[in-house]
C-alpha cells in the first residue's frame, strides 16, 4: 500500500507539473514549519527522508544532536490551491526521525503516532471533529485595540456578516486540499467565526486543523483582512474556542454505543469520559497552553470552567450531544475546554491517553451535573465534588508538572521543554505592567 501512495504522488507530481514540493511539520507549542524541495528530490525524500537542521527549531534538538530527518507521509499529499497560475506546488506532511531512522522524541507527530498505535492495538480507532472558532479582523496595528469586520452575531445572513465570502472561500479551498466541512457560520461576537470539519481519524484530524489555520489565514490575507486564533481578543466578549466531538470506533462500530443505555452511553464511553475528568486539570496546559487562553476559561461568556459533564449543558467540561435518531454511528463526547491556539498532536494525544486510563483502569463516572454551574455559589459546587479548571497557565503548569500521566503522554524531551518555555511567558506575563493597571492605580495610588 506504501508503494502504491509512493508512485501516486510521484506520478501526480509529473502530471500536474509540480514546481515545489514544501515539506510540513510542527515545532512543539504547533507553529507549521515548512521547507521545499524540487521534484527531482521527492522520490529520495519519500525513501530516505531528507536532512535538516533541528537545532534552528524550537523544541528540537540541542546544537550537538542538531541533525534529523523529514520523511514525508505520502498519505498527506495534496496540491496547493493558492499556488501561482503555471507554477503549481504540493504540500506534504513528515514524520520527523532521528538519523539512525528512529521516531524523533521531540516531534509532536510522532508523539500521536504512538498513542494512535497504542489504542489500534487494543482494537480502537479514535475519531474526532472538532468545531474551530477564529476572528476576522481588520489588518493589526501594534498599540492599538483589534477593529471588526462586522458587528454580527450568531447565524446571521445580512450585509453585517461581511466576511460570508470569505468562509465561503476558505471552505472552497478546504475541501480542494481533501478537508470535508460539515457547518459553517457568523458565531456570536463580532466578526468571529465557526467552521466544524467533518470527523477523521486523529492523525489526519491533526494535519487536518494544521492545514485549516493556514488555509483561514491564507484566505484572509488574500482579501487585506487578518484572520486570528487568538483564544481572547475582547475583553467583554466571549472567546475562540475549539470543541472536539470525540468517539472511539472498533472497526465499523462505535464503541461508546450502548442502546440500553438512557444517555446510548456505553460503560467504556463513561470509563474514557471519567478519564477526562480526573485528569482535566492535568492536562489544560497542553490544551490551553498561552496566558490569553485563561481569560477565555471564566464564567459568562460560555466557555467551560468547572470539570463537569452533561448532556445539554454548555457550563461543564464535558457535554453529551443527543445523536439524531439515536443514530449509534453518532453518539459521540464534545470536550469544551481546548482553544484553537493550542498543538493539536499533542491535544489529541493527551485526550487519548487521559480516556484510556479511564478505561484501562475502570474509572467510574461522576453523576451528570445538569444545572447551570455559573449559577452556583463554591458551597454549591463543593457539595456536588464539582472543581474548577485551572485558572492561570501557571496554575494549570504547575498541575502538569505533577502529572504522571502527561509526563507519559508527551515523553520526557516535549514534557521538559514545555514547562521551560511556558514558564518563561508566565515569567514574561507577570512583569507587564497592562493598561487596566494604569487606568486603575496610576492616579489613585
Amino acid at each position: 500500500m506504501l508503494d502504491q501512495h509512493r508512485d501516486y504522488v510521484l506520478r501526480t507530481v509529473e502530471e500536474r507539473g509540480v514546481r515545489l514540493v514544501r515539506l510540513w511539520f510542527t515545532d512543539v507549542l504547533g507553529n507549521l514549519k515548512s521547507f521545499a524541495i524540487s521534484p527531482a528530490e521527492l522520490e529520495n525524500a519519500l525513501e530516505d527522508g531528507m536532512t535538516f537542521d533541528g537545532s534552528s527549531i524550537d523544541g528540537f534538538s540541542r546544537i550537538q544532536e542538531a541533525d534529523v530527518l523529514a520523511v514525508p507521509d505520502p498519505d498527506t499529499f495534496e496540491l496547493i490551491p493558492w499556488s501561482e497560475p503555471g507554477a503549481a506546488e504540493a504540500r506534504v506532511f513528515c514524520d520527523i526521525h532521528s538519523l539512525d531512522g528512529t521516531p524523533f522524541e521531540g516531534d509532536p507527530r510522532q508523539v500521536l503516532r504512538r498513542h494512535i498505535t497504542a489504542a489500534h492495538e487494543e482494537g480502537f480507532t479514535f475519531y474526532l471533529a472538532p468545531d474551530i472558532e477564529f476572528f476576522y479582523f481588520e489588518p493589526p496595528r501594534r498599540g492599538e485595540r483589534p477593529q471588526p469586520l462586522d458587528q454580527g452575531s450568531y447565524f446571521d445572513l445580512t450585509t453585517r456578516d461581511a466576511a460570508g465570502d470569505l468562509r465561503k472561500e476558505t471552505i472552497r479551498k478546504l475541501e480542494q486540499m481533501s478537508i470535508p466541512v460539515e457547518y459553517s457560520f457568523h458565531e456570536d461576537a463580532p466578526s468571529q467565526q465557526e467552521i466544524d470539519l467533518r470527523h477523521t481519524d486523529a492523525l489526519t484530524m491533526a494535519d487536518s486543523v494544521m492545514t485549516f489555520r493556514l488555509v483561514v489565514k491564507e484566505v484572509a490575507a488574500s482579501q487585506g483582512v487578518h484572520a486570528t486564533f487568538m483564544p481572547k481578543p475582547f475583553e467583554a466578549m466571549q472567546g475562540s474556542g475549539m470543541h472536539l466531538h470525540m468517539s472511539l470506533f472498533r472497526g465499523d462500530d462505535n464503541a461508546f454505543y450502548d442502546g440500553d443505555d438512557a444517555h446510548h452511553l456505553s460503560p467504556l464511553a463513561k470509563s474514557f469520559m471519567a478519564g477526562l475528568l480526573v485528569h482535566a486539570a492535568e492536562i489544560t496546559a497542553i490544551t490551553n497552553q498561552t496566558v490569553n487562553s485563561y481569560k477565555r476559561l471564566v464564567p459568562g461568556f460560555e466557555a467551560p470552567v468547572h470539570i463537569s459533564w452533561a448532556r445539554n449543558n454548555r457550563s461543564g467540561l464535558i457535554r453529551v450531544p443527543i445523536a439524531k435518531k439515536g443514530n449509534p454511528v453518532a453518539t459521540r463526547i464534545e470536550f469544551r475546554s481546548p482553544d484553537p491556539a493550542a498543538n493539536p498532536y499533542l491535544v489529541f494525544s493527551v485526550l487519548l491517553a487521559a480516556g484510556m486510563r479511564g478505561i484501562h483502569e475502570g474509572y467510574e463516572l461522576a453523576e451528570e451535573a445538569d444545572a447551570n454551574l455559573f449559577e452556583m455559589d463554591d458551597a454549591a459546587l463543593a457539595k456536588l465534588g464539582i472543581t474548577q479548571l485551572p485558572q492561570s497557565l501557571s496554575d494549570a503548569l504547575r498541575m502538569m508538572e505533577s502529572s504522571e500521566l502527561v509526563h507519559e503522554a508527551l515523553g520526557e524531551h516535549i514534557f521538559e521543554w514545555f514547562l521551560r518555555n511556558k514558564r518563561r511567558e508566565w515569567r514574561s506575563y507577570k512583569t507587564h505592567v497592562s493598561q487596566f493597571e494604569l487606568d486603575r492605580y496610576l492616579g489613585s495610588v
